[in-house]
């Protein structure tokens, strides 16, 4: 129908006041209630390519954007703010069917201060099995002695959630214990 429409106006021309030029009518279609805020038209980059703006319309697109919160006004507590200082070495224990391996972290600046797991040569060598209660035990006395020399005499050790606190990795904790390194177990 608009076709139809549009069609018959074309057809009809109109002459103007002057006489001399003949004059084709169009359609007027009224844009101000349509949009009526400001055209934003950002400049082309450098590389041809529009530079999108983030949400706030204050950087563009490549910049990292912050993580928002999903609930600005939640409460950090103190222990939150202060456990990584307060206690700063972790303990991370991974067990497999074939090895077992642990490792002493700096929380703050994520570096592993000591390192011991039955896949290494010279541990490798002296165990019949690498992932036996034996095994745990000699990777805790290693991981102790090597976090000695390190000059760390503590840490904290939370189990993941699939793991539980007993068996092989209650084995490493109390080799390391029993070793002279003073682990606190969070369990939740």
């Amino acid at each position: 129908m608009l076709k139809q429409v549009i069609g018959k106006v074309l057809s009809k021309r109109v002459v103007s006041d002057s006489g001399d030029k003949l004059l084709l009518p169009c359609l007027y279609l009224p844009t101000s209630s349509f949009h009526a805020g400001p055209v934003h038209c950002s400049p082309r980059s450098f590389f041809g390519v529009e530079d999108f703006l983030d949400d706030d319309n204050s950087r563009p697109y490549t910049y990292q954007k912050e993580k928002k919160s999903k609930n600005p006004t939640k409460h950090v507590s103190f222990k939150q703010r202060t456990g990584a200082y307060m206690e700063p070495f972790t303990l991370d224990v991974f067990i497999s069917k074939r090895f077992v391996s642990a490792s002493l972290t700096h929380r703050v600046t994520c570096k592993q201060v000591a390192v011991a797991g039955t896949n290494s040569k010279d541990i490798k060598a002296a165990l019949k099995s690498r992932s036996d209660i034996p095994a745990c035990l000699a990777i805790g006395r290693i991981l102790a002695d090597r976090a000695r020399e390190a000059d760390v005499y503590t840490a904290a050790y939370t189990p993941r959630e699939r793991d539980k606190f007993e068996g092989k990795i209650r084995a490493v904790v109390q080799s390391l214990i029993d070793n002279g390194i003073d682990i606190k177990v969070y369990l939740d």
